[in-house]
């Protein structure tokens, strides 16, 4: 089944793109939730008129992401938080974390649009994958240490 997705889901798609998914994940999840449409020729027509008509704003929305990436640059953060004898951290380091950490430092990254390569555990350095935009990605060093 083919659908056109409405929103970005991560792991399938961005917004106007058509897919290929299963019958039953499209008719009862994407559909109903307001997430895609079935990939008609209608609403194939009607994605590639918005389509046109927001190509220069794309371009706006790619620039400010690649300006956004190079501002971010090779950024190394330092959360802090509360470790076992062993370096074990109790809980772990979420993306919201690393959001309000890129907020201190004046860069503003939705906390949704931040993803783990490794969830962060225990006690040291671990990248932190940034998806800024359908083609601009960027990728940033944390540093866990114990308070």
């Amino acid at each position: 089944m083919e659908v056109i997705l409405k929103q970005d889901v991560h792991g399938l798609g961005y917004k106007n793109d058509v897919v290929k998914v299963k019958p039953g994940y499209g008719r009862n999840y994407l559909i109903p939730n307001g997430v895609a449409l079935i990939a008609n020729e209608s609403n194939k027509r009607m994605i590639a008129e918005n389509t046109r008509q927001m190509a220069h704003k794309a371009a706006k929305i790619k620039a400010d992401a690649e300006a956004l990436a190079q501002k971010i640059g090779d950024i190394t953060l330092e959360l802090k938080t509360k470790a076992g004898e062993t370096g074990r951290i109790f809980g772990a380091i979420t993306s919201l974390q690393v959001s309000e950490a890129l907020k201190a430092k004046g860069i503003d990254v939705d906390r949704r649009k931040i993803a783990f390569k490794e969830q962060p555990r225990e006690l040291g350095e671990y990248t932190a994958h940034l998806d800024l935009h359908k083609e601009v990605k960027h990728d940033v060093k944390i540093k866990v240490t114990a308070e």
